[in-house]
């Protein structure tokens, strides 16, 4: 019964958080005690079965991890920041986000994608700002994990914190932060795909998980982990691609779906989490690759069709064919695509004097809905279409996509 009673408590806690929209609220209520006084409990009654007690250590990191909130009264938006695209102003917003950020999660582990994401941006922008505390941040979590992805094995979500095991990786080489990746990469490739499924069946994936693939064999120097990852990115690219609109369907459910004004349905947070992993990718690939060609068009042809549907204010809806009908603007996406099209500027592969302006107008946007303690708004929360939410939704894979944005911006120059 002592068992039950505990493990009612991390349900209950779950939902909790769930319906919560306040982060001082879900602290008030004593969620750190819950979860605390859970796993001990767990750990007591699991201590003889160490994948139980793994699993359940795992389930009670995911719950306190705090993702995101959407308060009604976020507080005034920030006065202290330009949202021009020169390197100090753009530094300074990003550590304002930062820090608010940092603040908020500092106790918080996860190996979700939502976190991973944000991980990624806080690398980012450690190496921009010449900040340590934001790469020792993520550091403690790969450490705090054994460096292993999440539990399930082979979900492209649970493969993203991966980049962040990689770019550690890349400044202190050190074989076991990344042997755990390795050996489950290599189970990996020896399951057979399923033809009725692609392992990458929604867009979102193609940023949470070839990337990792790619890394790993720029730091491995094995093609057998490029030889899959452009295995199974061709075969979603082939479900998913729209040839007429040079965007990606979130998954196969939304061919024959249309918004109000009767337009297919293309996510602008899927397709930035797409354009992102085109960069990551092509990051990772070398100049000389004769696959490489294959992902530069696609970057351009939706480099080109983004440039095309910005908004008046500088940033893209969550629908992209169907703006009107959204009366805000979607920051992750919309820092995913500023993010790739200044990696583009930056690397010679999208013109600077065409895509240079969308960038400034982009980055402006984003800078216009920090508030003034640095929480960042505008952020769907977590979701598969377009959907509503506030203007002070904030949640931490969004600050990751801004991070990796300003990060980028600063990189391309003024």
């Amino acid at each position: 019964m002592h068992y039950l009673r505990c493990m009612i408590e991390v349900i209950e806690l779950i939902e909790r958080i769930k319906a919560s929209l306040s982060f001082d609220s879900l602290a008030s209520a004593g969620a750190g005690r819950v979860v605390c006084t859970s796993v001990a409990c767990l750990l007591c009654m699991n201590s003889a079965n160490p994948a139980r007690l793994a699993q359940a250590q795992v389930q009670a990191n995911e719950s306190a991890a705090v993702i995101g909130d959407a308060p009604d009264h976020p507080g005034p938006l920030a006065s202290d920041l330009a949202g021009n695209i020169r390197p100090a102003s753009v530094k300074a917003a990003m550590r304002k986000v930062a820090d608010w950020q940092l603040a908020r999660v500092d106790h918080s582990y996860s190996q979700d994608w939502t976190f991973a994401t944000l991980y990624l941006g806080m690398l980012a922008a450690s190496d921009t700002l010449h900040d340590n505390r934001y790469r020792d941040f993520v550091q403690g979590i790969a450490e705090h994990y054994n460096w292993t992805l999440g539990p399930r094995k082979t979900h492209a979500d649970d493969q993203a914190i991966g980049q962040s095991y990689l770019w550690l990786y890349s400044k202190h080489p050190n074989p076991g932060f990344i042997a755990p990746l390795r050996q489950q990469f290599d189970e990996i490739m020896q399951l057979p795909d399923d033809p009725q499924k692609p392992v990458w069946w929604w867009c979102d994936a193609l940023f949470m998980a070839p990337p990792v693939w790619a890394q790993l064999v720029e730091v491995t120097r094995q093609s057998k982990y490029l030889d899959y990852m452009d295995k199974e990115w061709r075969i979603t690219s082939r479900l998913l691609w729209d040839p007429d609109a040079h965007l990606f369907f979130r998954d196969s459910s939304y061919f024959d779906k249309r918004e109000k004004n009767g337009s297919k349905i293309f996510w602008s947070r899927g397709n930035g989490w797409v354009m992102g992993g085109l960069v990551r990718v092509l990051t990772f690939l070398p100049e000389n690759d004769p696959r490489r060609p294959f992902y530069v068009e696609k970057f351009r042809e939706m480099s080109e069709t983004i440039r095309t549907l910005q908004g008046s204010d500088g940033l893209w809806r969550p629908g992209l064919l169907d703006a009107a009908d959204y009366p805000y603007p979607e920051v992750s996406g919309s820092a995913f695509f500023v993010y790739a099209m200044a990696w583009g500027i930056d690397h010679g592969l999208l013109d600077r004097a065409r895509y240079r302006p969308v960038v400034a107008r982009g980055w402006k946007g984003l800078v216009a809905h920090i508030y003034q303690d640095g929480r960042l708004g505008c952020i769907q929360p977590v979701g598969a279409a377009p959907g509503a939410y506030t203007a002070g939704s904030s949640y931490v894979f969004g600050t990751g996509a801004f991070l990796l944005a300003g990060s980028e911006v600063v990189a391309m120059g003024d």
